[in-house]
């Protein structure tokens, strides 16, 4: 393909307007019948294609990029079969396209629902496994007789013993899976066992699923006829209060459909979020955050709930393609937000989208402060830094709590009204990067939460003497000094919040706290570290 064919059809993406699909209708025709002969330019053309199929200017638009990308396995064939390298294609970055593979070590839970729904393009990868001598325990626990050579012998031949085991029909993955399945023992213990093994896997796409062709089903597209929403249309505070989004609860067996794809579209990105390998398939929720945008979200049942916090993970695709993922962990009024936009979308409304999450969760759950940990904005996270993330939250209105952070970020906003083009450099991205950063509501007290960790209180719980029985939102509330000379009334509702926490829907736990202001006041106390200097 021409250069400047790619080029102009990469320009389409910020190109919107109420004459334009007609020219891009010609272009991704010209393109269909293009051949390419770099892993980059195939990146690149895929890239540029699932995004206008996310944000089409048109039906026809959106037909054709579908079109294009249902032809990538036989583009790849033809660079495999002219020798051609394709390890470009495994960064987790543009993993996934079609005729491609990627190797990963996944949990147990992923692994082993991986396995069940595509057995056959599922394989451990025995050529990237480099510490094959972990399989040992995990065997003499499954094959008694494997006792009588692992120990002793040197070098012993692991994939010959199971294949003396298994049994015609099930891969060796499968036939692993199965045995470790009948071990008698809990499911956190069974997943810790897999997990020692840090075993590879092999996930080959094919036309069939990959993520060129990964979509909800029965979607007519919202087509962008106008201009993009900017950072700049976009108030947070305006968005937080605006009204309710429609939610509605699915039905288990369409819960199952959801999370299969949720799964295998994180597991395509090399990416494993807690609630995604445990999801409450009873808790799960659709939200139309309108502009062709849907959000699936859910918590985790209760054997996998954090002690203190109320988990809650969703997926949010944009035309029926999977758009990225959002996680949020839940104290009283206060939500740690952990947002991942994927790669390819991120020239979209990306401001708008994150406005309307949160707008979500806090209609959801009741949440007003929105926490981002240090890692979203670039502490030891190379990629935050390189993207400017700060700036795209404290453009939205994210404060940080950390006062010399504070302080610099107030520097680098008068140098940029005094210096147009002026950019911040990645070592002061770096010091920004140090600090937590808020967005309050607006019926919200500032500062409250600033010195708030929830580590605080659970170190505070292992320093003090506690009943071996208690759990850990009960030993945290032990701490409480003055509890005793509580009124009746407040010592119940504190009851009820901890049976909460392991009933139906941690939101319910959440919207107990909110209501009981002595009980966030004593919390809020003994998790906030002294002020510095």
């Amino acid at each position: 393909m021409p250069r400047d064919l790619l080029d102009r059809l990469n320009a389409w993406k910020s190109r919107f307007g109420p004459s334009g699909a007609g020219r891009l209708e010609s272009l991704l025709a010209a393109i269909a019948g293009t051949s390419l002969h770099q892993p980059g330019d195939l990146i690149r053309l895929h890239e540029a294609l699932l995004f206008l199929r996310a944000y089409p200017q048109s039906p026809r638009v959106a037909r054709l990029a579908d079109a294009a990308l249902r032809g990538f396995a036989g583009r790849v064939a033809a660079l495999q079969a002219a020798g051609v390298d394709l390890d470009p294609f495994e960064e987790p970055e543009v993993s996934g396209i079609a005729g491609t593979s990627l190797s990963a070590v996944f949990s147990y839970e992923f692994a082993r629902r991986l396995a069940l729904r595509h057995p056959r393009d599922l394989e451990i990868a025995w050529d990237r496994y480099d510490e094959i001598d972990k399989l040992g325990p995990v065997l003499a626990r499954i094959l008694p007789l494997f006792g009588e050579d692992w120990p002793v012998e040197a070098h012993a031949p692991f994939r010959q013993w199971i294949a003396a085991a298994r049994p015609r029909g099930p891969s060796e993955l499968a036939w692993l899976l199965e045995r470790l399945a009948a071990l008698p023992m809990g499911p956190r213990e069974r997943a810790a066992l897999y997990e020692t093994l840090a075993l590879p896997l092999t996930w080959q796409f094919g036309a069939r699923l990959s993520r060129s062709s990964l979509r909800l089903p029965g979607r007519a597209p919202y087509c962008h006829r106008e201009p993009l929403l900017r950072r700049g249309d976009v108030s947070l505070a305006r968005e937080l209060q605006g009204p309710p989004l429609p939610v509605r609860r699915l039905p288990r067996a369409e819960a199952r459909q959801i999370l299969d794809i949720v799964r295998d579209a994180s597991a395509m990105r090399f990416r494993e979020l807690y609630g995604f390998s445990h999801p409450d398939e009873a808790e799960l929720f659709h939200a139309d955050a309108g502009r062709g945008v849907e959000v699936y979200f859910f918590g985790v049942p209760p054997a996998w709930r954090l002690p203190l916090r109320a988990y809650h993970a969703g997926m949010f695709f944009k035309n029926g393609v999977p758009a990225g993922y959002v996680e949020t962990l839940s104290l009283f009024e206060r939500a740690e937000v952990g947002f991942n936009l994927y790669y390819t979308f991120r020239e979209g409304e990306s401001a708008w989208l994150y406005a309307r999450i949160l707008r979500l969760f806090s209609q959801v759950l009741g949440v007003s402060v929105f926490s981002v940990d240090p890692y979203q904005i670039g502490f030891e996270n190379p990629e935050a830094i390189q993207s400017g993330a700060f700036w795209f939250y404290r453009k939205m209105g994210f404060r940080p709590v950390d006062r010399e952070a504070a302080a610099l970020a107030a520097r680098e906003e008068r140098r940029m009204r005094q210096t147009p083009g002026y950019r911040s450099s990645q070592g002061t991205l770096g010091k920004l990067a140090a600090s937590y950063i808020l967005f309050e509501g607006p019926s919200v007290e500032a500062g409250v939460w600033d010195r708030f960790e929830v580590r605080n209180l659970g170190l505070g719980a292992e320093r003090a003497p506690a009943a071996a029985s208690s759990g850990g939102l009960a030993r945290v509330i032990g701490l409480i000094p003055e509890m005793a000379r509580w009124t009746t009334g407040e010592r119940l509702a504190v009851a009820r919040i901890v049976q909460a926490k392991q009933g139906p829907s941690e939101a319910r736990y959440l919207r107990l706290m909110q209501r009981h202001g002595r009980l966030r006041a004593a919390l809020l106390a003994l998790g906030s570290s002294p002020p510095a200097g």
